[in-house]
């Protein structure tokens, strides 16, 4: 998904339509001279309705709509004929999609299943037409109610990618590799930081015709939780992935040490991404050979102190370790249980 496509935050001002007025009639026809009230309900204004969408994957459809109108009930009518609701407004959004209010930045609604529903911004309920207010004291009321107004907020609409895995590394670690290899996305790939610069979804073929969708998250710097690099726009992603894959090349400097900068810097956005399941897997590894990568594994399991953290490592390159990697994602992501 090319970058200019890939939207991700909205900001909408939503008006609901407003209810229209009861009416105020009193019957009258070739048999009845004066007869009694008879005047008909008015109709709600038209909803802001979201609706989950699972064929959409970003905003972009979102982005020049500024503002969603939705059209007002008439009015009511004689004997006693309601008018017609408002036309709502649905707006399709993909799964993931979180809508918060602008000015409190309180959670509203999130969208997480194809199909789903969410008033958004109700309209107006119609008045009441002069017959409901008939008694045996007041035989020929002369009064109706208004309609409801209609309400009119701004909403931020916010995407976070459903995914079951999500790759969380620094720039150029070979993620984006990875995510073409075990397959068929076609993400950018360079060597130089920060080629991937939105998140990129792909669909990871397993046995017996089983599968899983795997994220390439944009690379994570230090200081990122305070915005650094590309910063908070694409940290939110990772809190909707069940397990996290994190990526460290074999010839950094200090594995577990780049592993660590990581987790903080997820821990510092949200604690509670620490709660989900981990792997780290070493990339690279065609540059080694059989006995430096022994003498690797053993340097990182000695100072690996997550036991309940499985290390894989592979290489995109030669595909080694790719059938194990993928093992290992299938069985964090089922819960299933991992015996070291």
């Amino acid at each position: 998904m090319s970058e200019s496509n890939f939207i991700d935050y909205v900001k909408i001002c939503c008006h609901s339509g407003k209810g229209g007025a009861g009416s105020v009639h009193l019957m009258r026809n070739a048999f009845t001279a004066k007869g009694g009230p008879d005047g008909g309900d008015g109709g709600r204004g038209g909803h802001i309705i979201v609706r989950g969408n699972k064929q959409l994957w970003t905003l972009l459809h979102l982005k020049y709509k500024k503002h969603l109108i939705a059209t007002d009930g008439t009015n009511g009518n004689r004997q006693n004929m309601t008018g017609a609701d408002g036309e709502d407004v649905i707006i399709e959004v993909p799964l993931g999609t979180v809508i918060k209010d602008f000015e409190s930045e309180k959670i509203e609604a999130e969208i997480t299943e194809d199909g789903e529903e969410i008033v958004l911004l109700p309209g107006g309920r119609g008045g009441m037409g002069n017959w409901h207010f008939k008694s045996s004291t007041n035989q020929t009321p002369r009064y109706a109610q208004p309609g409801e107004p209609g309400r009119e907020e701004w909403k931020v609409f916010e995407l976070k990618i459903l995914a079951d895995v999500g790759l969380v590394g620094f720039p150029n670690a070979g993620k984006s590799t990875l995510l073409s290899v075990l397959s068929a996305a076609k993400p950018e790939i360079a060597n130089y930081p920060f080629t991937t610069l939105t998140p990129n979804l792909g669909i990871v073929k397993y046995r017996d015709d089983k599968s899983f969708v795997m994220a390439d998250i944009p690379g994570i710097i230090e200081g990122a939780h305070e915005g650094k690099g590309l910063g908070l726009r694409f940290l939110r992603h990772i809190e909707r992935n069940s397990t996290l894959l994190f990526l460290v090349p074999c010839d950094a400097a200090d594995i577990v040490k780049e592993y660590k900068i990581l987790l903080n810097e997820l821990k510092e956005f949200n604690p509670e991404l620490l709660d989900k399941s981990r792997i780290l897997a070493i990339s690279k590894c065609d540059m080694l050979d059989d006995e430096l990568k022994k003498e690797l594994q053993k340097e990182v399991k000695k100072k690996f102190k997550e036991k309940d953290v499985p290390i894989v490592f592979f290489s995109s390159q030669s595909e080694k370790g790719i059938t194990e990697l993928k093992d290992t994602v299938w069985r964090m992501i089922n819960d299933f249980s991992f015996n070291y």
